[in-house]
């Protein structure tokens, strides 16, 4: 099994390469100018190579037909995820046209009997309704606080992922993302590279979260 962590791994550095190339030119910026390679570029990469290698170790011996499909699924899912933490973390953009198909991947890998995670017809229904409220919820705790504090790309993103993951493992995705975001805030802090007044996008965070409940957290775990 070495072998093919090892392969993705690598295929995961070169796409987390590109995928920050991309981002720094697509969706297309104000002043048309593409950004050099820099920090966000090797975090990009780690972030890729380390989502390929998981993907590899989590689905790589699969060999029945559910099984493939379910890894069909996830190289379809990882390497958007990657490229949605690029755009994040450039441009604190979620585009559409990665977040929005990831609702109807989750329905149609469920009727086809090879979503990993969601499996049953009361799990699914679950699953719906904690897309809908955790994601709304979130929407008008964000209101007294002013338009912003809340992307709405973000909510998208948890929309699609509830019906792909279930409930219990959307839950986990926000408490990860919030733990991992409030440590980078305090080493910063402490760094003095940002100040209580700064901006810092949720995205990045609720990413590594989602990826954590994906790749991670045991597929036998709570729905």
């Amino acid at each position: 099994m070495t072998g093919p962590i090892l392969l993705g791994a690598l295929a995961g550095l070169g796409w987390g390469f590109a995928a920050d190339r991309i981002a720094a030119r697509w969706p297309a910026h104000d002043d048309r100018a593409a950004r050099a390679v820099d920090w966000r570029t090797l975090a990009v990469v780690a972030v890729g190579g380390l989502a390929v290698a998981l993907l590899a170790a989590r689905f790589g011996e699969t060999t029945d037909a559910s099984g493939l499909g379910a890894r069909l699924v996830m190289v379809v899912i990882v390497p958007a995820l990657v490229l949605l933490f690029a755009t994040d973390l450039d441009q604190r953009l979620l585009p559409d046209v990665l977040t929005l198909p990831i609702g109807p991947i989750a329905l149609l890998a469920f009727a086809a009997g090879v979503n990993p995670y969601v499996r049953q017809p009361d799990q699914l229904a679950i699953a719906a309704g904690a897309a809908i409220a955790l994601p709304l919820g979130m929407f008008l705790l964000s209101i007294p606080f002013g338009r912003g504090a809340i992307g709405i790309g973000d909510l998208k993103l948890l929309f699609g992922i509830g019906l792909l993951s279930g409930a219990w493992r959307l839950l986990a995705a926000l408490i990860v993302g919030a733990v991992v975001a409030a440590a980078v805030i305090v080493v910063l802090l402490a760094g003095r590279r940002i100040t209580l007044r700064s901006y810092v996008p949720y995205g990045p965070f609720l990413i590594l979260g989602v990826m954590w409940i994906l790749l991670v957290l045991p597929l036998d775990a709570p729905m």
